[in-house]
């Protein structure tokens, strides 16, 4: 399995890095840095997918693929 594409970005109206995961709704995190917005984003997709077995539902591959990679 490909792992999941993350979008970091900075958010002025957050004063902070986001990072979110599109192939999981409602899956981001922030931090004061890039590095620490990734950390805190992949607690929560771990978080997300022990949540999703736990309800024995299935995990999905990765499906989203930014445009630039779909040029390849």
């Amino acid at each position: 399995m490909k792992d999941y594409h993350i979008n970091i970005f900075y958010s002025e109206e957050d004063e902070a890095y986001i990072a979110d995961i599109p192939d999981f709704e409602m899956c981001s995190a922030f931090g004061a840095t890039p590095n620490e917005a990734l950390e805190q984003v992949l607690i929560a997709k771990a978080a997300v997918i022990e949540a999703m077995q736990a309800k024995g539902l299935a995990i999905l591959e990765p499906r989203y693929r930014p445009a630039i990679y779909q040029l390849a």
